[in-house]
């Protein structure tokens, strides 16, 4: 058994020194060990700690009798300790030394190995973690770093600061507020760390205390996918920005191009509509004269009431339509505007009649709350009796989307500190933005000259016009008139 203890040592790849306990002395060294220093077994065993050891102090004789006397005294001992080949090459080896009984009495069994290569692979990890830790606090290039999951592990201190947080903070805005664009398309970071392309292009829109941030480049999948996603990123707000900006031109050219198209179109309608209106005063002036001529008798009155009554309605509403013409061509021309000083209440309830019209097939119904007492204003009352109107119009058109039984909106008028307001407040979906802002209609058959005449007529007086979602759910359409 002791023969063949001996061939399995001899075998072994790790270095045995055996040592007499007592002496210290070399008694044996396999293979593994004469390789590594050098020598020869013959060689090997008259040698002393200063003959195979480091020259450095703390490697002397005494340091190597200590240790070795430390394993023979408590059974084992493990050390760091610096070897030196015959060639002169000193060798840093992981060291254990144990005591063994044998039948001829005890000895110390060194076991060691080379950790030179380790050693050397650690301090280049050692440099590379600080290579790459200099990298993420003092470079400027924005970087972010996936794990295969989607985690976040990884940003730049450069994308940091210009997210305007702490290091932990700003990790947790990119994970929670960012939105990710991969290719244009909407992207969730467990969609990018999964993206089958290696190289493909990233865009991140980021809510700051300044704003918004948004970042473009690309994202790469590291060559051992294991190791993750990179996202190279620059800042491209200015850009960005400045495209919103030119966009927001092209939609504001567009609107005054639409408008001024749209006055020349309300001129000629006026001018045009003059003559028929005219004409049909005269046909109904003509038939009350005939209705007057009707016999006298009990059963004509009847026909004949009813017949005035129709005739004179009809007469109102085209004297109301030839003063709204009217308007429309004082305002559209750039003439000087007539304004009274009227009750606001007063122009809603004569709004109201065609408002409910316009409410009751639709199944919509109609809350008033007008202020008690008189609410004056300086404006020009049809104009702004068209705007009301065109606004409860609106609301109530929002109400069709909704089931019959929840279709409500809400008119209101209320006294301000000089001021005038009118609102109208419906139930329906709310607003998916400013419909006064650059655009005239989101109606398929619209032409959007409701709204945008509105605004103008609001303004034009002096006043304001805005749109707004409710809290508690709809839209809230309103405008503010000055008592000048």
């Amino acid at each position: 058994m002791g023969a063949d203890f001996v061939t399995m040592m001899n075998a072994v790849r790790t270095c045995v020194i055996v040592h007499d306990a007592d002496t210290l002395n070399i008694l044996w060294a396999n293979p593994a060990a004469c390789e590594l220093l050098e020598f020869g077994l013959d060689e090997i065993r008259p040698l002393k700690s200063t003959h195979m050891s480091s020259p450095a102090e703390e490697y002397g004789r005494e340091s190597a009798r200590a240790w070795l006397h430390v394993a023979a005294d408590t059974g084992t001992n493990r050390i760091e300790w610096h070897y030196r080949s015959k060639s002169g090459r000193v060798i840093p080896t992981d060291a254990v030394a144990t005591r063994i009984e044998l039948a001829q009495g005890p000895v110390v069994m060194v076991q060691f190995h080379d950790i030179e290569r380790s050693q050397q692979v650690e301090r280049e990890l050692r440099l590379t973690s600080a290579y790459v830790t200099a990298l993420a606090r003092h470079t400027g290039t924005l970087a972010i770093m996936l794990d295969r999951e989607g985690t976040i592990r990884l940003i730049t201190d450069s994308l940091a600061r210009r997210l305007s947080r702490d290091h932990d903070a700003a990790l947790d805005l990119l994970s929670q507020q960012a939105t990710l664009r991969i290719d244009g398309q909407p992207a969730s970071w467990s969609g990018a760390a999964r993206h089958p392309e290696a190289i493909v292009s990233v865009q991140l829109h980021i809510p700051t205390p300044d704003g918004v941030l948004w970042l473009e480049g690309s994202l790469e999948r590291l060559a051992d996918e294991d190791e993750g996603i990179l996202l190279l990123v620059h800042d491209a707000t200015g850009r960005v920005e400045s495209e919103i900006r030119r966009d927001r031109e092209r939609h504001q050219e567009n609107y005054l191009a639409r408008y001024n198209a749209m006055g020349d179109m309300a001129m000629a309608i006026a001018h045009e509509l003059g003559q028929p209106l005219a004409a049909a005063g005269n046909f109904l002036a003509g038939l009350r004269t005939h209705v007057e001529s009707l016999p006298t008798d009990p059963d004509a009155a009847q026909v004949r009431r009813q017949l005035a009554y129709g005739i004179d309605s009809s007469v109102a509403q085209i004297e109301r339509a030839s003063s709204i013409v009217s308007a429309v061509r004082r305002f559209v021309g750039h003439l000087e505007q007539v304004e009274q000083r009227v009750d606001l209440n007063a122009i809603v309830e004569e709004c109201l009649y065609f408002v409910r019209l316009r409410a009751l097939p639709a199944w919509v119904q109609v809350d008033v709350h007008l202020e008690p007492e008189p609410v004056w204003v300086t404006c020009e009352p049809v104009l702004t009796g068209q705007v009301v109107m065109n606004l409860c119009f609106n609301a109530i058109e929002e109400m069709l989307q909704c089931p019959r039984g929840t279709r409500r909106i809400s008119v209101t008028t209320t006294r301000g500190d000089g001021t005038g307001t009118f609102a109208v407040d419906d139930h329906g979906r709310g607003l998916p933005r400013d419909p006064f802002e650059g655009t005239f209609t989101s109606k398929a058959e619209g032409s959007g000259i409701g709204l945008a005449l509105s605004y103008r007529i609001i303004t034009r007086q002096h006043g304001d016009i805005w749109a707004e979602r409710r809290p508690e759910g709809g839209s809230r359409f309103a405008f503010t008139l000055p008592d000048r």
